[in-house]
């Protein structure tokens, strides 16, 4: 009876950290450049033969690999990655990978996000424009050029989450390991005057939502009606003896 307990309240984190994790993602369905996160849970079993008991794992986070609808701004300052690939930018948390490129440049021609963290060329190096010349010209491989000279290119770069991974601000993400930059991809490229929005689906995800908490609220009704089928035991074993 009381494994009854354990397994259901197993079950109920699980799904408090579900919750969590699709409350984030509806809290961030319009922010730009965020990928959803998912948990992965497993089957933990305790015990051999007839009395094995299976409890629910603690869960796994990963992120979606789905991109972003592209939306045209016209803005030349705004980037959006085609294909499998994140800029990088420089912050206090290190090299964070982003698919946010909202960038700017400042007075001193370097270009940067909108919370000021410097954008890294392919070399890992701030990307410095000339402030004289104004907005760059960027080819679709991240090339950039003022008055048709090429002063810089926009590093896009490749990493793996992996399970459990960092966020950084809204849609930065810590790489665990050194990021490979990417080089001579035709399936990767960069859009001007573009933005990637969420790839969350906000109705996907208040119905995920409903599911869970119905599903946390049954589990609860469960857990009252065993508590008190072991009390009503106690109750009846106490008063035999």
């Amino acid at each position: 009876m009381q494994d009854g307990l354990y397994v259901a309240l197993s079950s109920q984190i699980a799904l408090e950290r579900r919750l969590n994790t699709i409350a984030d993602n509806v809290a961030n369905a319009s922010t730009v450049g965020f990928r959803a996160t998912g948990v992965k849970f497993e089957d933990v079993v305790s015990g051999l033969g007839q009395d094995a008991v299976s409890f629910a794992s603690a869960g796994d986070t990963y992120l979606s690999a789905k991109s972003g609808s592209l939306r045209e701004t016209g803005n030349p300052f705004d980037f959006a990655i085609q294909g499998d690939a994140w800029f990088g930018i420089e912050t206090p948390a290190g090299t964070v990978m982003t698919r946010d490129g909202r960038f700017s440049m400042l007075d001193t021609g370097q270009l940067v996000t909108i919370e000021g963290y410097p954008v890294l060329d392919a070399g890992g190096a701030p990307l410095q424009l000339d402030p004289r010349n104004g907005p760059p010209q960027s080819g679709a491989d991240g090339v950039l050029r003022q008055d048709g000279q090429l002063v810089g290119a926009i590093g896009l770069f490749e990493f793996e989450p992996g399970p459990n991974f960092t966020r950084f601000g809204n849609s930065g993400i810590v790489p665990a390991g050194q990021p490979e930059p990417v080089v001579d991809r035709v399936d990767i490229g960069v859009a001007q005057g573009f933005l990637e929005d969420s790839n969350v689906n906000p109705m996907l995800e208040m119905t995920r939502l409903i599911a869970v908490q119905r599903a946390f609220e049954n589990i609860a009704a469960a857990m009252r009606s065993t508590e008190q089928t072991f009390a009503n035991a106690i109750e009846t074993l106490g008063s035999k003896a």
